[in-house]
């Protein structure tokens, strides 16, 4: 039991995921900010990604333990690390990992009969994995119930889901007037492999009967939902590597999503932003396998602790009254679905008589500050974050952003990106939680993210 624990935790401590980006949201120096808002005020005349070079991102974080209270090599036995983390950590407590790389990237503007509007496309590859502790399950696996009379397990606790993806994406935004900006953003989802099991439940309990009868009752409804994994477990003699590029190239299971956005100025130095990203789904109905546990259990004896043992007769009682059903049934999964909003000031003179102009009006400002506001849905309640920064045009080719961050992994988040584009090539470095890097097997949350591009200005931007 000790040992199925431990597997359980570091399964979950590594499988995770959060997606905010906040240090490139509205940094729309880097063409990939387009992505958290197909309404970006950006105005170069076109852009194109370095093939699989132009975005990588990678997330971790907990916010219940770090991977110091689990492998910390202080001389505590690792059971009793895993006992200290289940023990301090909630039901609500999450950890998290998410990776996006980009294929391809590209944008253009249409030309003078509509010169306020601009598409954008690509590809990108994406892994996220969402699971909340397991608090109760894992109390239980540890020290089993002899010593929880009376308690109650709670089977909902088990809560997590994972996809291996593509996305292809086709965006769009226009220029309606010189305040406001309105996007939007098709996508195609193609999943190359989806884990889900979100809406369990049922419970376990043992309570002291008379003459030292002991009363345990088991009531199961637990269903874990697969694709994309089925045809390597029974004697594939395919080729995986084949199999991956073809479900990532639209052969997997498919889905669509939009995303909206919009910028807008009610002064020319102040900007309000939005977008809604990832409004989507996808319909699981190859290579799908489906596991339930469902049923009622109810076992009288006279050991409190809940085993089995060595009967088959108990086993098959307990087999027949909560069977392992194995179901062959499409699903649907719905995309976390993430909220950003800003509020921006901006001042000082940032012009000078050599000016590229990039990114948009606002590099006529050397300085801005702003706040924004991050939600994402998650299957018991949303995320949250709330981040503060300053941008800085520290001269033509370097723009500087840095941010401060409260969510639900630190409160003392600082983050720093940079943005610069000599000649034609822009390259760009984004990493959150600096002041952990002192020592990052002890930080909650780590993330960066980086990219080159080439850019052409608009040069019909004002200096």
């Amino acid at each position: 039991m000790k040992k199925i624990s431990l597997i359980i935790i570091v399964f979950v401590a590594l499988n995770c995921y959060s997606q905010n980006k906040q240090i490139l949201y509205n940094f729309t120096s880097v063409p990939q900010s387009m992505l958290s808002n197909p309404g970006s005020d950006v105005k170069y005349s076109w852009f194109v990604g370095i093939p699989l070079l132009s975005g990588f991102s990678a997330n971790v974080g907990s916010s219940g333990f770090s991977v110091y209270d689990l492998f910390a090599d202080n001389g505590v036995d690792i059971n009793a690390k895993v006992r200290n983390v289940v023990y301090s950590s909630s039901r609500n407590d999450m950890v998290s990992i998410n990776e996006q790389l980009e294929i391809f990237s590209g944008g253009f503007k249409l030309g003078d009969w509509q010169k306020g509007s601009y598409f954008s496309f690509g590809m990108y590859q994406e892994m996220d994995v969402f699971a909340y502790l397991p608090k109760d399950p894992a109390l239980l696996a540890l020290d089993g119930n002899n010593k929880y009379l009376g308690k109650v397990f709670d089977f909902g606790d088990l809560n997590a889901r994972g996809e291996l993806l593509s996305v292809f994406h086709l965006g769009y935004h226009k220029n309606v007037n010189e305040k406001l900006i309105l996007g939007v953003r098709g996508k195609i989802y193609s999943s190359i492999f989806n884990v889900s099991s979100t809406k369990n439940s049922g419970y376990f309990y043992t309570i002291q009967g008379t003459n030292s009868i002991y009363d345990q009752v088991i009531s199961a409804n637990v269903l874990v939902n697969t694709s994309g994994f089925s045809n390597y477990t029974n004697n594939y003699s395919g080729n995986v590597k084949s199999d991956i590029i073809k479900k990532t190239l639209l052969g997997g299971n498919l889905g669509l999503g939009v995303d909206l956005g919009l910028t807008y100025y009610p002064q020319k130095n102040i900007q309000f932003t939005a977008s809604l990203v990832d409004i989507g789904f996808i319909k699981h109905s190859k290579e799908v396998k489906s596991y339930s546990y469902k049923g009622f259990y109810n076992y009288v004896g006279l050991t409190p602790d809940f085993a089995l043992g060595n009967s088959n007769d108990l086993i098959q009682e307990f087999n027949d009254a909560i069977p392992l059903d194995t179901l062959n049934v499409t699903y649907t999964t719905w995309r976390p679905f993430k909220f950003n909003s800003s509020i921006q000031y901006s001042f000082g003179d940032g012009r000078s008589s050599d000016c590229n102009c990039i990114g948009n009006d606002e590099n006529k400002y050397a300085n801005a500050v702003g706040a924004q506001l991050f939600v994402m849905s998650a299957p018991r309640s949303p995320l949250m974050a709330l981040t503060g920064y300053y941008r800085r045009q520290i001269f033509d080719a370097l723009e500087v952003k840095a941010t401060y961050t409260i969510d639900s992994f630190s409160s003392r988040n600082v983050g720093l990106g940079l943005s610069t584009t000599v000649g034609k090539v822009n390259f760009y470095l984004l990493a959150d939680n600096l002041l952990e890097y002192r020592d990052i097997s002890k930080a909650n949350s780590l993330s960066f993210q980086l990219g080159l591009n080439i850019i052409f200005p608009d040069k019909n931007t004002p200096d």
